[in-house]
């Protein structure tokens, strides 16, 4: 009994300190350690969400199962909060967050951080990335967030992460890929695998095409590599349109009106060449030969 009074102690103490301490905006804050990592019961309603969430996408039925497991087990792993004044701010766990919310409970545990906006958004976006099943885009999203915002290198960044920057690549460049098919990845219709293999196709339409194809015929990641380096390499061999001389360019043009018709020429390197002249009908034919005498 007298260990249950004095943890209620500790818990009164705690809260007092942070309701007093409305200064600490920052780890590096005085009184900061006397709050980071720390763990109590914070009423739901003190709680905001975290603006910085890179989830985007909640899965009702998922969130329905965890909190029927809430309900039976309790919130197992404290959510993360930082205090700003007498408030808190999610960090990471919204999913417990709204679990929690969805079957009436009015307090939650959860581990106190202090931190400034931009120390929050690094946190939010790295725990995430390393604690939640985020589609390929959203981390590609986070990815692009950390390095534009908190200013990062790539190396910085998968040292943070604890990825090869070689992985930090490959999900930033899916971001290149037109937003149809990001939007494919999101709702997974394709996966990161044929992202990757689609990257390499620079014109948008052929990305759109090779992914109507994908779904329609179902094809695997292996299947759609092929298919784009197929078209990669009918594009190599296709024959290019050759230039014409500036004389003959003129020429075509002056031939043409006279002629009433388009007139197509062929030269070889040497300067040799072909002139084809189309005609619709025989009164045609006779019209061009009139004016060819």
């Amino acid at each position: 009994m007298a260990k249950a009074t004095k943890k209620q102690a500790l818990g009164r103490g705690l809260s007092a300190l942070l309701k007093d301490a409305n200064d600490i905006q920052s780890a590096a804050d005085k009184n900061a350690d006397q709050v980071v990592g720390n763990i109590i019961e914070i009423s739901l309603d003190l709680i905001d969400v975290n603006p910085y969430q890179p989830r985007t996408y909640f899965d009702e039925e998922a969130l329905r199962e965890l909190a029927s497991s809430i309900k039976e087990l309790g919130v197992i792993q404290p959510i993360t909060v930082r205090k700003i004044n007498n408030q808190f701010q999610l960090v990471s766990g919204e999913r417990r967050f709204r679990a929690s919310k969805l079957i009436g409970n009015k307090t939650i545990p959860a581990y106190i951080r202090i931190a400034n906006d931009q120390e929050m958004l690094e946190m939010a976006l790295v725990e995430n990335i390393q604690r939640k099943n985020l589609d390929p885009i959203e981390v590609a999203l986070s990815y692009q967030r950390l390095i534009e915002e908190i200013q990062l290198t790539q190396e910085e960044l998968s040292t943070r992460v604890g990825k090869k920057r070689s992985t930090v690549t490959n999900y930033l460049r899916l971001l290149k890929l037109d937003p149809i098919l990001q939007t494919g990845m999101r709702d997974g219709f394709i996966s990161m695998g044929h992202g990757r293999a689609i990257i390499n196709v620079e014109s948008s339409d052929d990305q759109l095409n090779i992914y109507e194809k994908i779904l329609r015929e179902k094809l695997s990641v292996r299947q759609t590599e092929e298919l784009v380096k197929n078209l990669k390499s009918a594009t190599v061999t296709k024959p290019k349109r050759k230039v014409l001389p500036k004389y003959i360019k003129e020429g075509l043009s002056e031939m043409s009106t006279y002629l009433g018709h388009k007139i197509d020429v062929n030269v070889n390197s040497k300067g040799k060449g072909k002139i084809s002249i189309p005609f619709h009908s025989q009164e045609d034919f006779e019209r061009i030969k009139n004016l060819l005498k």
